[in-house]
């Protein structure tokens, strides 16, 4: 368990690039481990210019959903108050989402669905962060506490962050979490499910961030093992990559694709 000086001293390590930085330290720091740009030959670390997901929503059900809800929960230290806290205490608001189920009519509201069919109405979807090409979050906040990484991904520096909310304001896929409360109150004994990742603080906004920790050692999102083949996930920016063959053999969709924030999460339905 690392407590803010520890965080700052291994982010601050990071920054100055120091190759003695430790495989446990890289995973302390959570958002700071290994800079985006490293190549995958000299850490391990998986390199692309645009991470993207496919998700086959032919291939879930509720039982892959769950699993995947629950991994991201447990590896990322996401409280559930429901669990962990008197229900008196319990708002809705309060909850804190990095993976969670929609329906349909919820994740596409701009979809036309007059007569949608009956496979569609009751197929849970999975929806998170966009990873947006053009993110909305990124501008609206004020301390670039939020920002947009060199291989797409909107990253969370949570000890930037004031609390302002400008950023979940500006999201428009309600992506973003804020922490009402200690997150520990969510969390079995009050302690993190996973000591490897850090756990936040009171008053700030928190998100799914792609399984950053897991891309800096050649790993791949937790969610992308536990889904059965639902979520592809891989390098838009490669012609050659898996997830671009399967957007060119299968007709997808994206959330509010028409806002123009460039989403780069796909469904296919």
């Amino acid at each position: 368990m690392k407590n803010r000086r520890d965080f700052l001293k291994v982010a601050g390590a990071s920054a100055l690039g120091l190759s003695t930085l430790s495989a446990g330290n890289a995973f302390a720091i959570g958002e700071h481990f290994i800079p985006a740009d490293e190549t995958k030959e000299k850490n391990g670390a998986l390199k692309g210019t645009r991470w993207g997901m496919v998700i086959d929503t032919r291939k879930l059900n509720h039982k892959v959903v769950e699993d995947i809800v629950h991994i991201c929960r447990e590896k990322h230290n996401v409280p559930d108050y429901n669990l962990f806290t008197e229900p008196e205490n319990n708002k809705k608001n309060h909850d804190v989402k990095w993976v969670w189920e929609e329906h349909y009519h919820n994740a596409f509201p701009d979809q036309a669905a007059d007569f949608l069919s009956k496979k569609l109405e009751h197929t849970p979807f999975i929806v998170m962060c966009n990873q947006c090409d053009n993110p909305p979050c990124v501008q609206a906040c004020p301390t670039k506490a939020t920002f947009k990484r060199p291989d797409g991904i909107v990253q969370m520096d949570f000890h930037r962050c004031i609390g302002c909310r400008f950023c979940m304001a500006a999201c428009p896929y309600g992506s973003r979490s804020f922490n009402f409360q200690d997150p520990r109150n969510g969390l079995p004994g009050g302690l993190p499910t996973n000591p490897d990742f850090p756990t936040r603080m009171k008053g700030v906004v928190e998100k799914c961030n792609f399984c950053v920790e897991r891309l800096a050692v050649g790993k791949k999102p937790y969610c992308v093992e536990v889904s059965k083949g639902a979520i592809t996930f891989g390098d838009l920016g490669d012609e050659h990559s898996e997830i671009r063959r399967m957007l060119e053999e299968n007709y997808t969709i994206r959330r509010k694709s028409n806002l123009g924030t460039g989403p780069s999460v796909f469904y296919i339905v």
